[in-house]
């Protein structure tokens, strides 16, 4: 995707507590340790744990991004509970031939039927494997590895420092689930 597109626009949906924010910051810092230019930052209000919450990231491969408004029209939307689409139109402003990377087990079918948009899809089951690779089920650096397979917005290594500055010890594990589901992204056009 990004190698047509010099900029990328990416929002995470997510819900209080999950951890939308922390992976909108963990792309960003990777791809401006290769070199990009890259902004993320969160949609804040009075949001509660569990609350619906949005963050956002910009990529660029050659100028300095200038905007700093929410991303209304993205060219990616990560949802980070299969949930929100219950309750959040997360498909809303998607650009043409935009992406909809999302946490779940269904089939393809039946995720287009929710969102009533056409676009790519992408999906894992974030869930199972956090429980599995982390002992507990917050997604956010599982769909991480989604992301970039689905992407290539940057590089799955360039992801390995930021991890391990922020989850210090527990940072080896959050790797491997991002590893992980890099590997069993399944992507429809």
């Amino acid at each position: 995707m990004t190698s047509q597109n010099r900029l990328i626009e990416i929002r995470w949906h997510g819900r209080g507590g999950q951890g939308a924010v922390t992976s909108a910051e963990l792309v960003a810092q990777a791809a401006i340790s290769e070199g990009k230019y890259a902004q993320a930052f969160p949609s804040f209000g009075p949001e509660r744990r569990g609350a619906p919450v949005q963050a956002f990231v910009r990529i660029d491969s050659q100028e300095p991004i200038r905007i700093r408004a929410e991303i209304t029209q993205p060219d990616v939307v990560v949802v980070l509970d299969p949930g929100l689409l219950s309750i959040v139109n997360v498909a809303s402003g998607l650009k043409e031939n935009g992406m909809v990377i999302i946490n779940t087990k269904k089939p393809f079918s039946d995720i287009k039927a929710k969102l009533k948009v056409k676009c790519k899809l992408a999906k894992v089951d974030a869930t199972g494997i956090a429980k599995e690779t982390l002992g507990v089920p917050i997604t956010n650096t599982t769909m991480v590895g989604v992301l970039l397979k689905a992407t290539g917005a940057v590089e799955l290594e360039s992801l390995v420092e930021p991890l391990q500055n922020r989850f210090g010890r527990l940072a080896e594990r959050n790797i491997n689930a991002m590893k992980r589901a890099y590997e069993e992204t399944e992507i429809k056009e």
